[in-house]
């Protein structure tokens, strides 16, 4: 006697992983968005702590202000952090939040704040 599968008990296998990749294909899809995010969030937070280290070496020697600029050498690499979603790591400087779609940081030098240059953004 032949032992085997039937035709209907494949194609059942078939529909219940079907619906079971449906299912979980969103998840994975929205993990490079996620995955974006959390690298946007993490060089702004490696930009902030630079402005900061810098903001404290300066008042140790008497001089509290934040840098002037946001350069390479502020950074342990000798880089300025790639902004993600314009894949750039351009400064502007401004005293205002991004109000547009524009690349790279913004940086305000007499508040030491940084973001994202683009207002979807500005919330980091």
């Amino acid at each position: 006697m032949k032992r085997g599968f039937t035709l209907i008990e494949l194609v059942m296998v078939i529909v219940i992983l079907g619906i079971l990749a449906a299912t979980a294909l969103p998840r994975f899809i929205d993990l490079s968005a996620k995955a974006r995010e959390s690298a946007a969030k993490g060089a702004l937070g490696g930009i902030r702590a630079a402005v900061a280290i810098q903001y404290a070496s300066n008042a140790v020697a008497g001089n509290a202000q934040y840098p002037a600029s946001l350069t390479a050498d502020l950074f342990a690499d000798n880089q300025i952090p790639m902004e993600p979603y314009s894949n750039t790591n351009s400064v502007s400087y401004s005293s205002v939040a991004p109000t547009g779609a524009g690349s790279g940081w913004v940086y305000d030098s007499t508040t030491g704040k940084v973001w994202i240059n683009n207002s979807l953004y500005v919330t980091y």
